[in-house]
């Protein structure tokens, strides 16, 4: 049992320190105005620049209209559709800067990178470069109320530390303990949770805990609305 525990914390570190560069592929540290510009019901919104963009985008302009509710999405991928509900209300910055990305085809036939079957149980996705380390060249806060959970259908922010979020987002397809550092801004419906979860069940490549999945995946596009 210890040794169990053991792995799951090595694990939830693992998600943290290996998340890549979120905002771009440059190591800079974030500047201080993003770790507290936004939080989880704030009033502004605020992307400063970070790293070079691993494809060109524009972030969400100041001052834009934000997601007042729930935001339908789709993942639409190569192992099947992934509909999501994202919590425009209580995490309006995440979701406007998903929803961006996705209306400027960031997303569009990039590989989810990662897959993690012990300790913690996520797919990972959102790196255009499929590295792990590429992001829109830009960051922003997270919206957090300390309160998160991570069961299986969670959809969150992964990132490199405070005040990292970029373009990298994880599927949740078991339940998993995490410290309540990553921003939870949506869920997959039970059918997408199946479709995450044949993901899953053919593991990572060369039967490693933690890598690529052992069956490619690719997310072909996403639909909003």
């Amino acid at each position: 049992m210890r040794t169990r525990l053991m792995s799951a914390a090595l694990a939830a570190s693992a998600l943290l320190l290996l998340a890549g560069c979120s905002g771009g592929t440059s190591d800079e540290a974030a500047p201080a105005s993003s770790a507290s510009a936004a939080s989880a019901g704030s009033a502004e919104c605020a992307y400063p620049a970070s790293g070079q963009p691993a494809v060109d985008v524009t972030p969400p302009a100041a001052g834009t209209d934000r997601p007042a509710g729930d935001v339908e999405a789709v993942l639409k991928t190569s192992a099947g559709d992934i509909p999501l509900t994202l919590a425009g209300e209580r995490t309006p910055c995440t979701v406007e800067s998903f929803v961006s990305l996705a209306q400027q085809q960031y997303f569009s036939n990039t590989e989810c990178h990662r897959l993690t079957t012990s300790g913690i149980f996520v797919l990972q996705c959102g790196d255009p470069t499929g590295t792990g380390r590429g992001g829109p060249g830009y960051r922003f806060a997270d919206e957090l109320d300390g309160a998160e959970k991570y069961p299986a259908g969670t959809v969150a922010m992964a990132n490199a530390g405070p005040g990292t979020n970029g373009s990298q987002f994880f599927l949740v397809y078991e339940d998993t303990t995490l410290d309540p550092n990553f921003t939870v801004f949506g869920t997959m419906s039970p059918e997408g949770l199946a479709v995450v979860q044949g993901i899953a069940a053919a593991g990572a490549e060369g039967g490693a805990r933690d890598g690529r999945p052992a069956t490619p995946v690719t997310i072909t596009d996403v639909v909003v609305g």
